[in-house]
């Protein structure tokens, strides 16, 4: 019985998950036909005008329509979710498995490491975006940079395990050369963990995203997200809430995707879960 609830649950939320998260990305890459006009475009007098049949999400204090910078806005969510996720799993998945695999270099990796994780992420953000400028490739770089020092330990904790395995030890034995170890014995092990652990790095940076923008250190604000979106609308909440509301609710949905689509790859990787399944 409990093991039926486990596989109904884990089912569940793959589906749920894939589903909002499917429908965003498909919102994204369909923008254009989903809204045809400008999300740039101003309409002074139009401005400030409640959800109707016109104006699906109502207008900002500008009288550009909401639903279009709403729509427009999921792309730049999406892509640095997407990337930095890409990003920090490439170079977290380099480092780990060479400072999890030789000693010496573990020793001053993971201190570099420690170093990293003990900044806090915004901050880092921040200051990075001072430094370099406002752009989309500034927010990835400095969202990704944070999240490196997670997916290492995560590796060197997976590679730590693996590398006193008798199958490594055996292909030591007959001189297999190191790279050969790793990529043939070793990565094949992380990728599991590393699958889950992408969800949760997307789902994190698009959070970030969203707080960089709303505190005006994210993307230019000439390009709609999310973000931008809710800071320029928080000065006219009190008299028009769906500034905020719907952009806010599109982020809510998207995360939620990702963190429910994250759960239920957890536990069908998770050998235990399957085993007791």
């Amino acid at each position: 019985m409990n093991s039926d609830l486990l596989l109904i649950g884990r089912n569940t939320a793959v589906m749920i998950g894939g589903g909002l998260l499917l429908a965003m990305a498909a919102a994204a890459l369909f923008a254009p036909w989903l809204f045809a006009g400008d999300p740039t475009a101003l309409d002074p007098v139009a401005r400030l005008r409640a959800p109707a049949a016109a104006q699906w999400f109502g207008t900002d204090m500008y009288g550009r329509d909401l639903y279009g910078r709403t729509v427009y806005g999921s792309r730049i969510s999406l892509l640095v979710g997407l990337t930095v996720a890409a990003v920090s799993v490439a170079v977290g998945l380099s480092i780990g498995l060479v400072a999890g695999y030789v000693r010496w270099v573990d020793a001053v990796v993971m201190r570099v490491m420690d170093g990293i994780m003990a900044i806090p992420g915004i901050l880092l953000a921040i200051a990075m975006i001072a430094l370099a400028g406002s752009s989309l490739v500034t927010v990835v770089v400095a969202i990704a940079i944070p999240e490196v020092p997670r997916v290492v330990r995560l590796v060197r904790g997976v590679v730590l395990g693996i590398r006193e395995e008798p199958y490594v030890e055996a292909a030591i034995s007959v001189g297999t050369r190191l790279p050969h170890i790793l990529i043939r014995h070793v990565l094949p092990n992380t990728v599991a963990p590393l699958i889950v652990q992408a969800t949760y790095v997307c789902a994190s940076a698009m959070i970030l995203e969203a707080i960089l923008s709303f505190l005006g250190a994210g993307v230019p604000p000439e390009i709609p997200s999310w973000g931008n979106i809710m800071a320029e609308g928080r000065t006219y909440f009190q008299i028009a809430p769906w500034i905020i509301f719907f952009p806010g609710l599109a982020l809510a949905l998207t995360v939620l995707g990702v963190n429910l689509l994250g759960d239920g790859l957890r536990d069908s990787l998770d050998p235990r879960i399957t085993k007791r399944m």
